[in-house]
């Protein structure tokens, strides 16, 4: 009996006694950088494991969005400032040049926007601790170039330079003279870089200097740079409406620049316009041109007053 209440006694629970639940973590989130000592990213099949799951949380964001609208308006509503070490990343509406009434005020309410746009910040945290894993185990695949191309794409979209530009200089500079991208791989990467160069860094002399550099032969990134380089805002709003959405994301970056130079030149050459033309130049209304450009002529019905004659 003594035995066999020692062997009993020396059983162990099956289980640890505790009243705390599991912690759930989140796969994107569970991950760390390998800039602060997480290493298991520096393993290419946890990579492949970890992109997989990267695309699925990002096609569960795009069908939960529905409609295309409602997937555009939540594109819109997430506005990424400078990195922190924790990628933080904040909401606020922004102009859509997709879909005209997404500039509405939206019916959504904050809390929501934030819930609907958590999924697409996660994906984006998750793709820089997988560019941060790649570029540490110096991996130059197709698979690397897959990722590079996904992540630049999806940042274009969201106007996040900070992820986009240097990604896309890691890919021409490091992967591409080792691994080469199709023709139309390449064409679609340079061709953001020189609308980022003369868009959102003004800086034209660039742009034209990487159009050389890397031969582009593109007649709608041409006629972009032509327009801005004569400040002709018509054909560039024009062309703004022809290029496919991830171009027309990067010229948003010089459409406040490009319409207020117009308004100048209203201001110069004209005494008075109709008010239906101003606003056809323009690409905008009279109630935008006043709250958001500072435009403070006069409206007289269907006219607009620029300057009035001074009685001699």
């Amino acid at each position: 009996m003594r035995g066999r209440g020692g062997a009993r006694g020396s059983r162990t629970p099956s289980a640890p006694w505790s009243r705390l639940k599991p912690v759930d973590l989140d796969p994107l989130e569970s991950m760390g950088l390998p800039s602060k000592g997480d290493n298991r990213l520096l393993d290419f099949k946890t990579q492949e494991r970890y992109y997989t799951r990267i695309v699925e949380r990002y096609m569960t964001f795009c069908s939960d969005a529905g409609e295309r609208d409602e997937l555009l308006r939540r594109f819109a509503s997430l506005d990424i400032s400078s990195t922190s070490d924790k990628e933080n990343i904040s909401t606020k509406p922004t102009t859509n040049i997709f879909a005209p009434d997404l500039a509405r005020p939206s019916s959504l309410a904050p809390a929501t926007i934030l819930t609907s746009t958590k999924g697409l910040s996660d994906v984006l945290s998750a793709l820089r601790k997988l560019r941060e894993g790649i570029v540490a185990s110096k991996r130059v695949d197709d698979f690397a170039v897959q990722v590079y191309l996904f992540c630049i794409r999806l940042s274009v979209l969201v106007k996040h330079p900070e992820s986009y530009h240097p990604a896309i200089l890691h890919l021409l500079r490091r992967i591409q003279p080792l691994h080469s991208m199709t023709s139309v791989e390449m064409s679609e990467v340079v061709g953001y870089l020189i609308l980022d160069s003369a868009c959102r860094r003004n800086n034209l002399a660039e742009a034209f200097a990487m159009r050389h550099k890397y031969q582009l032969r593109d007649a709608k990134i041409d006629a972009v740079l032509d327009a801005l380089a004569h400040d002709n805002y018509i054909e560039f709003n024009r062309l703004k409406k022809r290029v496919d959405g991830h171009k027309a994301k990067l010229l948003e970056y010089a459409d406040e620049s490009m319409r207020k130079h117009l308004l100048k030149c209203f201001g110069r050459a004209y005494l008075g316009v109709d008010l239906d033309f101003l606003e056809k130049c323009a690409d905008s209304e009279w109630a935008s041109l006043t709250a958001e450009d500072g435009v403070g002529w006069e409206l007289d019905g269907s006219k607009v007053i620029i300057r009035k004659v001074k009685a001699r």
